[in-house]
């Protein structure tokens, strides 16, 4: 009992010191069906965002939860190791940062957060900042701008 104190008390002061605010996911669904592995152990995309935001803006993250939180960044290789730049260039990806807390059923403090990647292909201007959520599912759909390998 004295441990979940201060889980909550560390979990709250988290919260406060990033701006009291918590983030809403507004592209999440339960109900997506769990992707297709390749034999290069890629997901299976097929489908395209038209959306901009999709996986650029935090309320629009690419929901990548399937399996197990604990072993989060599977998912978001799996995810990035089925897509090149936008001529067919070779990604290279680096995850930047862990941010923008949200409410989740499916982590054990009731809170998770995004993980932020920065995504580079050769003669690119601007890196591609992505922003991934490993506690919740919802459609994967290759982010505008890059193209299935």
């Amino acid at each position: 009992m004295k441990n979940n104190r201060f889980l909550f008390l560390g979990l709250s002061l988290f919260l406060l010191s990033c701006g009291g605010s918590v983030l809403v996911i507004k592209n999440c669904d339960e109900k997506t069906p769990t992707p297709k592995l390749s034999a290069q152990n890629t997901f299976i995309l097929s489908e395209y965002s038209k959306e901009k935001r999709y996986g650029t803006e935090k309320e629009y993250p690419i929901n990548v939860f399937y399996g197990s939180a604990k072993n989060d960044s599977i998912n978001v290789l799996r995810f990035l190791n089925a897509l090149v730049g936008p001529h067919g260039e070779t990604l290279a990806y680096t995850k930047v940062k862990s941010c923008c807390p949200f409410t989740s059923k499916h982590s054990e403090m009731g809170v998770g957060l995004l993980e932020q990647y920065e995504v580079r292909w050769e003669n690119q201007k601007k890196p591609l900042l992505l922003y991934f959520n490993n506690y919740e599912k919802g459609p994967l759909l290759v982010p505008v701008g890059l193209r299935l390998k």
